[in-house]
């Protein structure tokens, strides 16, 4: 079970994470989610217990406690959706307020004026 963690210090990294969760069952990974930019914590992580039994029993003891100072939450994560990064949205190549089709001009073509 892959598990969300929050509320992390910014000194914790992913040995850290790791040892808070071993007493719990066998950790396949434990990864400090980190700034691209500046390789700082950004204050949660993600662990994957291989025994989803321990791995409840490690959200359910471990939700609320604290850990370097600071109150975590802890819960099963929820997996990645296909989303895009930049919002999605149904056709979002047109940024104008222009149609790619109109050529400008009035919108009265074909209608007769009298002058």
């Amino acid at each position: 079970m892959n598990i969300y963690v929050s509320g992390l210090s910014y000194r914790i990294n992913d040995d850290d994470l790791r040892q808070l969760f071993e007493e719990y069952g066998e950790i396949t990974s434990a990864k400090v989610i980190t700034d691209r930019e500046t390789g700082r914590s950004r204050g949660f992580g993600f662990v994957e217990m291989a025994n989803n039994e321990e791995a409840q029993r490690a959200i359910d003891e471990l939700t609320g406690a604290e850990y370097d100072g600071k109150v975590i939450s802890v819960s099963p994560a929820k997996p990645k959706t296909d989303k895009p990064r930049n919002g999605g949205g149904f056709n979002r190549e047109r940024r104008g307020g222009f149609d790619r089709g109109s050529r400008g001009g009035s919108g009265n073509r074909g209608e007769r004026r009298d002058y």
